[in-house]
C-alpha cells in the first residue's frame, strides 16, 4: 500500500472499530446464553433420570417442569441463533468496510442494512432471552407450590 491509500485506510479502521466492540459485547451475551442452555441441559438430564421413579404428584410436577425446561431450550435455542446473526452481520460489516474502502466502492446502503440486520437480531434474541428468563421463574414457582404441599 502507499502512503496516500494508507491515509484513506485509516478512517475505515476508525469505523470499524465500532462494529468490532460490538461483537465484542455480543461475544459475552453468547457466553452468558450458552451457559444457561448448558444448565438447562443439565437440569433436564437430572429430572428425565427422576421421572421414572416416580409417582402421583411428583410425576405431574416433573413432568411439568421437563416441558418448561423443554421451552426454555428452545427459546435459548432461538436466543443464541439470534445473538450469533447479529455477531456475523457485524462481521461482515467490518468486511464490507474495507472492500468498499479498498475498491472505493459505494456501500452505504449495504452497510446501513448489514448494521440494521445486526441490531434488529440482537434485539430479538434479547426479548426471547427476557422471555426464557419468564419461563424459568414459572419453573421454581411449581417448585415453590410443591414444597409448600409437602410441609403441609
Amino acid at each position: 500500500m502507499d502512503a496516500t491509500s494508507l491515509t484513506q485506510l485509516v478512517p475505515v479502521l476508525q469505523t470499524a472499530i465500532s462494529p468490532v466492540i460490538l461483537i465484542s459485547g455480543i461475544g459475552l451475551i453468547l457466553l452468558t446464553m450458552t451457559n444457561r442452555l448448558g444448565r438447562i441441559v443439565d437440569r433436564s438430564r437430572t429430572m428425565s433420570k427422576e421421572l421414572p421413579g416416580t409417582q402421583g404428584n411428583q410425576y405431574v410436577r416433573l413432568k411439568n417442569e421437563l416441558g418448561i425446561l423443554w421451552k426454555r431450550a428452545r427459546l435459548m435455542r432461538l436466543a443464541i441463533g439470534g445473538v450469533t446473526v447479529s455477531a456475523l452481520s457485524a462481521a461482515i460489516l467490518v468486511i464490507v468496510l474495507f472492500i468498499s474502502a479498498w475498491f472505493r466502492l459505494q456501500s452505504g446502503w449495504l452497510v446501513g442494512s448489514l448494521f440494521i440486520l445486526s441490531m434488529t437480531s440482537l434485539c430479538i434474541a434479547l426479548v426471547v432471552f427476557i422471555r426464557e428468563i419468564h419461563f424459568s421463574l414459572s419453573a421454581i414457582s411449581l417448585e415453590i407450590d410443591a414444597a409448600q404441599s409437602q410441609q403441609e
